[in-house]
């Protein structure tokens, strides 16, 4: 069964949304983001993506309480990331209760830093993030654009020891207009023993389950799910329907 791994974006404390990464564009679902966790918990899901947007246009980690509360009051397994930067965000989101931290722009900026972490911590805590725009990786919040292209990015770290990564199509990112399968098909192809998590674009329940049958391992996804197109009771029922 494809991992169901619902987003949980954070601005100023507040589940929020964003389309393509704009700022401007953001809209707020919810002022407890603890909630909203704890919400999925009870239908089943296990694992959450966290991500601090705040974080990710300063340049380190800014929502760490509401990191911690979700912790403290779920059993969800959090991957965490948004303006992890230095060992002291790292040591913090850790802290905090993140399982899983993702590393992206810091991985293209100070690769040094990104591979000794790999190293201290091991590939299943440190998930590397591929934020896609045209085949090229971008970087910051993805307000710039690297020189990088992704499998050449891929390929370096899978050589370093990443065996999961986060692969968003920012084209996609908060659209609903479905995912970038033939993207993730590509990369699957190439790196057999990558553990990809799908990300962006994903609308409907039909898009999880198309990235299913592609033989995509995870999946990511917010709006989707923030404006009522998935449910609770959708991802409940395909839970219990794969046990």
């Amino acid at each position: 069964m494809i991992e169901l791994i619902p987003a949980i974006d954070i601005i100023d404390g507040k589940c929020v949304r964003l389309s393509k990464g704009d700022y401007d564009s953001k809209k707020i679902y919810n002022e407890s983001p603890e909630e909203v966790a704890a919400e999925l918990e009870a239908h089943g899901i296990q694992r959450l993506h966290v991500v601090d947007l705040d974080g990710a246009a300063s340049h380190h980690i800014v929502n760490y309480r509401t990191l911690e509360r979700i912790a403290s009051r779920t059993g969800l397994r959090i991957d965490f990331g948004g303006g992890v930067k230095s060992d002291e965000d790292l040591r913090i989101a850790f802290e905090c209760g993140a399982q899983m931290v993702t590393g992206g722009s810091i991985a293209v900026k100070n690769p040094e830093t990104f591979k000794r972490w790999l190293n201290t911590y091991g590939p299943e805590k440190i998930i590397l993030g591929a934020d896609v725009k045209d085949n090229m990786i971008a970087v910051s919040g993805w307000k710039e654009d690297s020189r990088l292209e992704l499998t050449t990015f891929l390929t370096d770290y899978t050589q370093q020891g990443v065996s999961k990564v986060i692969c968003t199509d920012i084209n996609r990112d908060g659209m609903l207009h479905g995912p970038s399968t033939r993207l993730y098909c590509d990369i699957r192809q190439q790196f057999n023993d990558l553990y990809i998590i799908a990300s962006g674009g994903v609308s409907s329940m039909d898009d999880i389950l198309e990235l299913e049958e592609n033989d995509i391992p995870a999946v990511i996804f917010g709006k989707a799910l923030y404006e009522g197109r998935i449910t609770l009771q959708q991802l409940e029922n395909h839970i219990i329907n794969h046990h």
